[in-house]
C-alpha cells in the first residue's frame, strides 16, 4: 500500500539541457532558468530535451530551482534528486514502514569509516548497522520492472562497497541499500554495463554477509513523494 512520505511545493518544468554535472537548464512558465542537479549519474534516459519534469524552488546560490523529478509511467515522477530520496527514506524509517529496518533508528549520519564516509549508522534490536544508500534510477528488464545502479562507472561506489565488506569481516553489521526512485519497479539488480566491478563487488559483499536491500518511491504530480514498495527483490546473478 502506498504511503505518503513527503509533501513538496513543486513547479512543473521542461528539461532543456544539462550544462554540467550539477546544473541543468529548464523552462519554467516560459522562461529559461537554471536548476541544481544533485544526482551524479548520467541519467540519459531522463535528460531528453523537451521532457516534462518537476522542479523545486530554492533560494540562494547560482540556481533558482532543484531538478527534482522527471515525468514517468502513469504520469508519476521518477525522483532523481538524491536529497529528496534521502529525506523520503528517513521519513519511512521514522514511520517504521521498512520491514528490513523494523524497529531500527538512525543513530548517526555521514559516518567516517576508514577513508570513506557512509550515509548512516542504524541502531537496531540486534545491534548497530553501518549502511550506505545508493540511487537506482535506471530502468531495465523487458517490462521495465528493474531499478538498476549504476548507469556509469563509480569509483566512489566501489570504495563504499569495499568499506562495507571490511566492516562485515571485522564483525560489524553492514548494509548497502538502493532507492529505486521510479514508479512501477519490482526488483533491483546491478547494471553490469554501467560498472562491472560494482556488480562483482556486490556479489562478494553478499557472500561476506553484507545485507543488500532495496525499496521504491515515486512522486505524485501534486508533490507527494510516496513509498511504493518497502522491499524490492534483489537479483545479483551474473549476465545482466
Amino acid at each position: 500500500m502506498e504511503r505518503t512520505l513527503l509533501r513538496l511545493n513543486i513547479v512543473p518544468c521542461t528539461f532543456i539541457e544539462r550544462l554540467n554535472r550539477f546544473v541543468a537548464l529548464v523552462e519554467v512558465n516560459g522562461e529559461t532558468r537554471k536548476a541544481l542537479v544533485t544526482n551524479t549519474g548520467r541519467l540519459k534516459e531522463f535528460m531528453i530535451p523537451g521532457r516534462r519534469a518537476f522542479c523545486l524552488p530554492k533560494s540562494g546560490g547560482k540556481t533558482d530551482f532543484v531538478l527534482l523529478a522527471f515525468e514517468d509511467l502513469g504520469g508519476k515522477g521518477a525522483v532523481i534528486d538524491t536529497r529528496t530520496q534521502a529525506k523520503a527514506f528517513e521519513r519511512a524509517v521514522e514511520l517504521n514502514t521498512i520491514p528490513w529496518l523494523r524497529d531500527c533508528r538512525i543513530k548517526r549520519k555521514e559516518v567516517t569509516v576508514g577513508k570513506s564516509r557512509l550515509d548512516y549508522l542504524f541502531e537496531c534490536p540486534d545491534g548497530e548497522v553501518y549502511a550506505e544508500m545508493k540511487s537506482a534510477v535506471l530502468r531495465g528488464g523487458e517490462r521495465g520492472e528493474y531499478a538498476m545502479y549504476p548507469d556509469c562507472p563509480s569509483a566512489r561506489g566501489r570504495k563504499h562497497i569495499r568499506e562495507l565488506i571490511e566492516l562485515r569481516k571485522a564483525g560489524k553489521g553492514a548494509m548497502i541499500f538502493f532507492i529505486g526512485a521510479m514508479p512501477g519497479v519490482e526488483k533491483f539488480r546491478p547494471y553490469e554495463k554501467g560498472d562491472p566491478v560494482i556488480a562483482k563487488l556486490l556479489r562478494e559483499a553478499l557472500k561476506t554477509g553484507v545485507e543488500i536491500r532495496a525499496l521504491s518511491i515515486s512522486m505524485i504530480p501534486d508533490g507527494r513523494v510516496i513509498l511504493e514498495k518497502p522491499s524490492l527483490a534483489v537479483e545479483l546473478r551474473e549476465g545482466f
